[in-house]
């Protein structure tokens, strides 16, 4: 049902006015959503291929622990009583994408120099293989986990930007089309009955003006009939 408003040409203009913004804000909207979803597919392929690379190097970490605990014996006690400080952290950093803030993780560096006294007795070389394989793998699960991070906040900002277009396609735009037809009617119905009064009138001040013409004309025509016998009277008596 169009939205009852006065039907005014200010109103007509008003109502085209809000047809061009909201047609202009589809479109940008559907822009957004089309950047939006090819970088959320491109997301996808990236979690997808991430997770395979995760999968292989994950068991070739874990199978190196295995390797230097073989070699070396159970440090793992020696690590956790051990007071270290990390060498890798991770920072959060955020990227622009279509106006949607993404949320990005990397990792860096700290400077510390990692511990020697393990594995100095025997299995040195293994450790030292088994701290390079969990490096490695410690990259991977900082690039997916910012992946899958920024994957989910790319989902919500693409359902959010589907709904407004959705809104502005299938309610807004279509609310405010009927309006303007509404007015246009309105203005249409005014104009015509404008017409016809101004018509009726046209038609009596013609009638008006044929009777005044036809009483002047008569009035005159009764003038000289007049005069015509005044002048007979007058040579009679003579």
């Amino acid at each position: 049902m169009a939205e009852q408003v006065p039907p005014t040409r200010m109103a007509l203009q008003t109502y085209k006015q809000k047809k061009a913004g909201a047609k202009k804000g589809y479109d940008l909207l559907k822009k957004k959503a089309d950047a939006l979803k090819a970088r959320f597919r491109d997301f996808a392929k990236e979690i997808y291929k991430t997770k395979g690379s995760m999968s292989e190097s994950c068991s070739t970490a874990y199978f190196s622990l295995t390797a230097a605990q073989y070699a070396a014996g159970d440090f793992k006690t020696k690590v956790l009583e051990g007071n270290f400080v990390a060498n890798v952290r991770v920072t959060g950093q955020t990227d622009n994408i279509a106006g949607v803030k993404i949320p990005v993780f990397r990792q860096y560096e700290t400077g510390q120099d990692p511990p020697d006294n393990i594995g100095l007795a025997k299995g040195g070389r293994k450790i030292n293989e088994c701290k390079d394989k969990f490096t490695a793998l410690l990259s991977i699960l900082v690039k997916l986990a910012s992946l899958q991070t920024s994957f989910i906040t790319m989902d919500e900002a693409l359902k959010v930007t589907n709904r407004r277009v959705n809104a502005l396609e299938n309610v807004t735009i279509p609310r405010i089309e009927k309006t303007l037809s509404y007015i246009t009617s309105e203005l249409d119905e005014l104009e015509r009955e404008d017409f016809t009064r101004l018509k009726k009138v046209k038609d009596q001040n013609s009638k008006r003006a044929e009777t005044a013409q036809k009483a002047a004309k008569e009035a005159q025509a009764l003038g000289v009939d007049m005069l015509a016998g005044n002048d007979q009277d007058q040579d009679v008596m003579m």
